[in-house]
């Protein structure tokens, strides 16, 4: 989004005297910058707070928004497979999210065994749906790691807590709210005609996703001309966009450039510090 239809975003908000924004962190950060070069006080927006979800983020960005905007930032959890938004919750607290127990019956398990895991210890998130009607789901396997706490909470509520996701169990990424596969970017350097000799690194600069696609070349596919690689590299990068949605930077390499392994080929790189 421009920095333009930003800036008008936040006008209207100033306008409306909205209270409260819901979106992305990422995009809560970028609005903060923005207020911060437009030269406006957060003390004179009238909002008071934020939900924010989507995808994954640090304390240490929901204090970046909360001073940027002067509100405070609230965690929320959803899944399109069960309700969408508002499965779990943080309350003024901020030290997890309160899942809502009448409508879901919250697991941990061991991803690898299935089994049960106590409170308190780290594993992938279970959902079975109560109330849900026209799309049931028994035990739905979330992929998100976390740890649930049933220990009491100084806002009152007794509904179980889950913390932050931790990661995943699968190869899953979620990068500025999109989930990207690693299979998706190989399907397309594949129909691209490149090999799927590649490695995906993910970062996080000034609370925004980055997305770097470094893939080796075919020999014949290789050039010494800088304006040739760019233009490949430009042509990849909107084939790989027009898949996954969000523009990545593509970086193309020279034939056999990428390490080979005998075991499992790693092919993805979070650099991104998202908890402890």
């Amino acid at each position: 989004m421009s920095s333009g239809n930003t800036e008008r975003q936040i006008q209207f908000m100033q306008d409306l005297g909205a209270t409260i924004l819901c979106c992305t962190p990422s995009y809560a950060a970028y609005l903060g910058e923005t207020v911060n070069e437009m030269g406006i006080d957060p003390a004179d927006l009238k909002l008071k707070a934020g939900i924010f979800g989507a995808e994954p983020w640090t304390e240490e960005m929901r204090r970046s928004i909360e001073k940027s905007l002067g509100i405070k930032a609230f965690d929320i959890y959803g899944l399109t497979e069960t309700s969408g938004p508002g499965v779990a919750f943080e309350c003024s607290e901020q030290t997890g999210m309160h899942i809502n127990e009448d409508n879901f019956i919250p697991e941990i398990i061991n991803p690898d065994t299935g089994e049960v895991l106590p409170d308190g210890e780290v594993g992938e998130l279970v959902f079975t749906s109560i109330t849900k009607e026209a799309f049931p789901l028994l035990r739905y396997r979330t992929r998100d790691l976390c740890v649930l706490s049933r220990k009491k909470c100084s806002c009152g509520r007794t509904l179980i807590k889950m913390s932050k996701p931790m990661g995943r169990s699968d190869d899953m990424l979620i990068i500025r709210g999109v989930n990207v596969f690693p299979s998706q970017i190989e399907t397309v350097l594949i129909a691209e005609g490149y090999a799927p000799n590649y490695i995906i690194e993910v970062d996080r600069v000034n609370n925004s996703d980055t997305l770097d696609i470094i893939v080796e070349m075919k020999p014949e596919q290789f050039s010494d001309k800088v304006k040739d690689m760019q233009d490949q590299e430009r042509a990849l990068a909107l084939a790989i966009k027009t898949m996954l949605g969000i523009n990545p930077k593509v970086h193309l390499v020279s034939p056999k450039s990428i390490a080979r392994s005998e075991g499992k080929a790693v092919r993805v790189i979070d650099k991104r510090k998202l908890h402890d």
